[in-house]
């Protein structure tokens, strides 16, 4: 049996433990196979040796010529991986909860339902397909905080969910036909949203966060407010608690009696700064008191996220304390004090982008003696672990996923969001052994695309790597992916060009998985890069707080190094370097074109150009993000491409949305049209109906064929092998 066909029967069938265990060892024997094939293929030798050895060249053509390899330029090679086959890779997953039969349920995004939200039932016979629970007219989306989140909940026989079109909240039953039932007023619009919510069965209501946008959509009034399920009449949401900028996580103890949140206030952001707060409920279900868990000591700057009660009504939750890394504490009510579980120099949470994160659950449930599932990310990877309360300890399980999102605990087992350098994005249900110590059962029971596994051979392995940044003794961290391409190779003498990304954020954080749009280009020959810049997340507080006040210049420096070093490693060509990035990456990829000369072509989507614009313009959740990130006014105008039009000296294309409230529109236009009057190559791609990031099929392929034409007409020095229609481009065409 082939190794590729061993790999996919390890990740798609009910494997043992003894497979499972297995797995790692099969992952390491294709790791050394591809390699084998890549070292076969883009061998060079060294000047020494081919002095010594003239007829190196001619033995590694006639290996490559036993091997079926065919020798063209990078960039220019056929690959199964089309734009059309990226496209339909593309479900995004939204959240996953269990119902109370014990059967998951997710929300997935399709691209070629035009980016439908649809919630999808686990089947109920293992090897059956899951069914779709949305009907067709409705959408399941929010946009709280404009990213949304958190846009359903799951109890029992029924779900409640936002609809995108009017944001309002419908409850649906899971074992009926019956139509999705409105739970929230009509106010006309999509003005009022709702995010993260949970039940609350002693008053029989959904406690929600609430933003209201009735009176000002730029300054909404955010809440943590309460809807009654009843559904006899449609009520007014009841505030609970208000006051602060922004809220999330509610979440009520198992007696309905206490409710714990996180809030926070401009300038900060979640990340940055919060707190942890408690109410306690009154017979009428209202706060009636509150107490300060964590984030009021001024000695000490944390960002509470994540509380959760056990099923004995002990909170616990995630802060970033002393140490700086998101570890798992405990409040102690009677004494009111906290204590950490575990201290551990790695993230067991990630910072607050999105609503309804879920990073560890409780398996078993004693006063004193929890045991908890969580995941964690240290050096650049996820890990799965038990954390047993009582002992202090954390052991490891061994999952096959080397990247790990949510966890959702289901009947007897556990439902793990994942992937790895091989698999997309995932759902796996994963079942313990009796002592909860070893992963007796593994099952992928979704994938956002099963399909691509048959283009393995093409697959290109990331490589983290660690490079010096212009600080000295300072380094930053990234992810290579070389071409990989097993029908071809190039030329002894070519150094592939090299397409490198910003992520956006900017505190976020680049992950090394198998993602098919990274793939589209590494199959085609093209060397890719994925850095982390200082600033992101994953790496601890210290590591995240490098880019404050420097936003514009330590990314730009540390994308810039990264460049240089791969040049440097001899693993790309250095005349041929580009970049791209979208949001936050598209301002690092604008002011790397702008005040650095190492790319020689960039692909901004939805980038900023102008810093003050953005804060004026942008939404109430950012509004005050970048006055950490960028300083005084001088700042804001020294690292403004837009205001440095004359420091541009390559070609750009820019993509945005026309309904993006997080970076507008003009932002795009504004610098298309002062590098068209400056003479420069550019050309700009608006999207009607698209906002922050493309949900569209159609646009989604559209971004990712433009991005390869434009560079291989402007740099590339290669003819591109798919048949794709080019733009037009100002002062070039």
């Amino acid at each position: 049996m082939r190794l590729s066909a061993l790999l996919r029967r390890a990740r798609f069938s009910a494997p043992s433990s003894s497979l499972i265990s297995n797995f790692n060892a099969l992952n390491r024997a294709f790791i050394n196979r591809v390699s084998i094939r890549r070292q076969c293929r883009s061998y060079k030798p060294m000047a020494s040796s081919m002095s010594s050895s003239p007829n190196t060249n001619k033995d590694v053509s006639e290996v490559s010529e036993q091997l079926g390899i065919i020798t063209a330029p990078y960039g220019s090679w056929k690959s199964p991986i089309t734009a059309d086959f990226v496209t339909a890779a593309s479900k995004r997953l939204g959240g996953t909860a269990v119902d109370g039969n014990g059967r998951l349920i997710w929300l997935e995004s399709r691209p070629y339902e035009s980016g439908r939200g649809v919630l999808v039932k686990e089947s109920e016979k293992p090897g059956d397909e899951p069914g779709d629970i949305t009907p067709k007219e409705f959408s399941v989306r929010n946009m709280t905080q404009e990213y949304g989140g958190g846009a359903f909940a799951v109890a029992g026989d029924f779900v409640v969910f936002s609809n995108y079109k009017d944001q309002r909240l419908y409850k649906q039953s899971l074992s009926s036909d019956s139509p999705p039932q409105a739970l929230t007023p009509d106010y006309g619009g999509p003005s009022v949203s709702y995010a993260d919510g949970v039940f609350d069965s002693r008053f029989n209501r959904l406690i929600t966060i609430q933003e209201d946008g009735r009176q000002s959509s730029l300054n909404p009034i955010t809440t943590i407010a309460s809807v009654e399920l009843d559904g006899k009449d449609i009520n007014e949401p009841k505030v609970l608690v208000g006051g602060n900028d922004f809220y999330a996580f509610p979440r009520v103890d198992p007696k309905g009696e206490r409710i714990a949140w996180i809030e926070w206030g401009h300038p900060n952001m979640p990340w940055d700064k919060s707190e942890l707060w408690v109410g306690y409920l009154s017979e009428n279900g209202e706060v009636y008191k509150r107490v300060r868990v964590a984030g009021g000591d001024p000695k000490l700057v944390e960002s509470p996220t994540e509380p959760k009660w056990s099923a004995q009504g002990e909170l616990f939750f995630i802060t970033d304390r002393q140490s700086g890394f998101w570890n798992l504490y405990k409040w102690f009510e009677a004494n009111d004090e906290v204590a950490p579980l575990y201290s551990l120099n790695a993230e067991f949470s990630r910072p607050l982008w999105f609503f309804g994160t879920s990073s560890y659950e409780f398996l078993k449930n004693s006063v004193g003696r929890n045991i908890i599932v969580c995941t964690y990310r240290q050096h650049g990877r996820s890990y799965l672990g038990v954390l047993d309360e009582a002992q202090s300890s954390l052991s490891l399980l061994d999952i096959p996923f080397t990247d790990i999102n949510n966890i959702a605990l289901g009947r007897d087992c556990i439902y793990v969001e994942g992937s790895t350098a091989l698999d997309p994005s995932s759902i796996a249900k994963v079942t313990l052994n009796e002592r909860i110590l070893e992963i007796a059962h593994f099952t992928i029971i979704w994938s956002s695309s099963p399909d691509i596994l048959k283009f393995m051979s093409y697959f290109s392995l990331p490589e983290f790597i660690e490079f010096p940044t212009e600080v000295p003794g300072q380094t930053a961290f990234a992810y290579f992916y070389p071409p990989t391409n097993p029908i071809y190779q190039a030329s002894q003498d070519e150094k592939p060009p090299l397409l490198l990304r910003s992520h956006g954020g900017p505190t976020a954080e680049t992950r090394g998985i198998l993602n098919p749009s990274i793939q589209y280009w590494t199959s085609r020959g093209w060397g890719y890069v994925d850095v982390n810049y200082g600033g992101s997340t994953g790496y601890g507080r210290e590591y995240r707080e490098r880019l404050l006040r420097q936003w514009g210049i330590v990314d730009v420096n540390d994308c810039c190094s990264c460049a240089r070093f791969l040049v440097n490693s001899g693993k790309v060509d250095g005349e041929r370097l580009c970049i791209t990035g979208g949001s936050a990456g598209g301002y690092t990829t604008l002011a790397a074109l702008a005040f650095r000369d190492t790319f020689k072509a960039g692909a901004s989507l939805y980038g900023i150009a102008d810093l003050s614009l953005l804060r004026a313009d942008t939404h109430k959740f950012e509004s005050h993000y970048i006055d950490n990130l960028v300083g005084n006014e001088r700042d804001y105008f020294e690292r403004a491409p837009i205001n440095f039009v004359d420091k541009f000296s390559c070609p750009i294309i820019l993509f945005q949305g026309l309904e993006d409230k997080v970076v507008l529109p003009n932002q795009s236009r504004k610098i298309y049209h002062a590098l068209k009057d400056k003479g420069l190559p550019v050309a700009l791609v608006e999207y009607e109906g698209e906002q922050h990031g493309f949900r569209k099929a159609e646009n989604i392929k559209f971004t990712l064929e433009q991005q390869m034409m434009f560079f291989a007409r402007l740099v590339g020095r290669f003819q591109v092998a798919d048949d794709i229609n080019p733009i037009k481009i100002e002062n070039f065409d």
